[in-house]
């Protein structure tokens, strides 16, 4: 049972691709890192192919596998972890690029710099840039999208929501399974924060890098976010 944090209250009433960049910026880490986002999409005829870059970088949750390209941010892929890291969510291991340092885009180098922050010094998150994101799935006109942008806008730092008060929040109320598939169609995990949604009962419910990973994460925000009160 995972019965650690406090639910948000009621809210009221890749490979080459085509597809355009949703431009995020930086912001205060309790308030403003996402609040005021507003998807910049656009599509042009003739846009070319993206040339997709990829990095790994080595986290104390195991290697997240990173890949972008000029205009913006595709996906970050996510091991399965087995064993929790040793010792508590102190996150003090430096995150280090192991493979494709000499190629990042500058999406890439947002990105990687960003993740390092999350883990090893929460406080700069808020100085940091978001990198700007170029996957279709982040272009479309869907209840999907909604779903992830109020997520990435709505549910802060140390914060869980449960997958039916994220529905509220997305604009419909009866669509607390959609919300399970948008968290599992999430290409941008840990940035995009679908760890933070979690089932009503309170147990942490399904993650993409394992229930493991999920409650690590979890844990990580709660421990640093007291951290950061004092």
């Amino acid at each position: 049972m995972f019965q650690m944090w406090t639910i948000l209250p009621k809210a009221s009433s890749f490979r080459e691709k085509r597809c355009s960049h949703v431009s995020l910026q930086g912001g205060d880490l309790s308030s403003t890192m996402a609040a005021r986002l507003v998807p910049n999409v656009s599509s042009k005829e003739g846009e070319s192919q993206c040339e997709e870059k990829h990095a790994v970088l080595l986290s104390p949750v195991g290697k997240l596998e990173i890949s972008g390209c000029e205009t913006g941010l595709h996906e970050i892929k996510l091991p399965k972890m087995s064993v929790l890291p040793s010792g508590r969510a102190e996150s003090s291991a430096a995150c280090e690029v192991c493979e494709g340092a000499e190629e990042m885009t500058e999406p890439l180098k947002q990105c990687t710099a960003w993740l390092r922050a999350y883990f090893c010094e929460p406080a700069r998150m808020a100085s940091l840039p978001l990198p700007a994101f170029h996957h279709p799935l982040l272009r479309r006109d869907s209840f999907t999208r909604q779903v992830l942008w109020t997520l990435l806008r709505d549910v802060k730092f140390g914060e869980a929501v449960s997958y039916k008060q994220l529905a509220v929040l997305a604009g419909n109320s009866r669509a607390a399974r959609a919300v399970g598939g948008a968290m599992r169609s999430n290409p941008i995990p840990i940035i995009i924060p679908c760890h933070r949604v979690i089932c009503s009962s309170g147990q942490s419910g399904n993650y993409g890098g394992g229930n493991l990973m999920k409650e690590w994460l979890l844990s990580h925000e709660k421990l640093q976010k007291e951290k950061l009160a004092y």
